[in-house]
């Protein structure tokens, strides 16, 4: 992992401005190596009463089996403010990571990559310090305009921000719900959506972010079962 470059004690105007200091170094051209990928996880953070949880966990590729599971807690000191949440959850989160046994091949954080108003959601940010194929996969909408997407698993619409694509809407089951994909670093729009879509199985959100979810929230996956 590089070292930090930066604090992560700013105030909401520094971290915008540092946001767009950094977006220039975001990798949206290679490709996921669907070949090469082997282990892949799943990021996210619980908050609660003032302490935040991050969990990692390690899946195999592409039979979705539990590999290793961290977590890490530290106080939560930057307030909630949509669009810098890489500055509320990036520093627990490289905790948790230097925890790993495992690295994985590509990372899905649940929070937004490109598909930000600055290019430079959290998959983007902690991408860039982990220096992996990283994706965003979000729950809710933030930024962008799109067509209504197909009832059916694996349709999508194009997310668009002035002109530019940023992401996907992507349908990861039959009449639920959609997600919010993006590449966040090393990941094109189609590797993106591609990586999410192949991790989703029954539910809405792919393996890897529901198990890293469940974890953040305190309940550790069986190492070695199929999500």
């Amino acid at each position: 992992m590089n070292n930090i470059p930066h604090s992560w004690d700013l105030t909401p105007s520094d971290a915008i401005a540092l946001q767009r200091e950094l977006v220039g170094q975001v990798d949206t051209q290679t490709p996921v190596d669907f070949e090469n990928l082997h282990l892949v996880a799943g990021v996210d953070v619980s908050v609660k009463d003032g302490v935040s949880q991050a969990a990692i966990v390690v899946l195999s590729f592409p039979d979705l089996v539990v590999v290793e599971a961290v977590t890490a807690r530290m106080s939560t000191t930057f307030p909630y403010i949509p669009g810098l949440l890489g500055f509320r959850e990036g520093a627990v989160i490289l905790e948790a990571y230097q925890k790993l046994r495992n690295r994985a091949d590509a990372y899905i954080f649940d929070g937004q990559g490109i598909a930000h108003p600055r290019r430079f959601g959290i998959a983007s940010h902690i991408g860039l310090w982990l220096d992996a194929p990283t994706v965003g996969c979000g729950k809710t909408w933030l930024c962008g305009q799109y067509e209504e997407v197909g009832e059916e698993k694996g349709s999508y619409s194009v997310l668009r921000l002035q002109g530019e694509e940023i992401g996907a809407v992507l349908r990861t089951r039959t009449g639920v719900k959609p997600v919010y994909t993006s590449p966040g670093h090393r990941a094109t729009l189609d590797t993106a959506r591609e990586l999410v879509l192949r991790c989703a199985t029954r539910y809405r959100l792919p393996e890897p972010i529901r198990a890293a979810h469940n974890t953040a929230g305190g309940q550790a996956p069986d190492i070695g079962r199929q999500v």
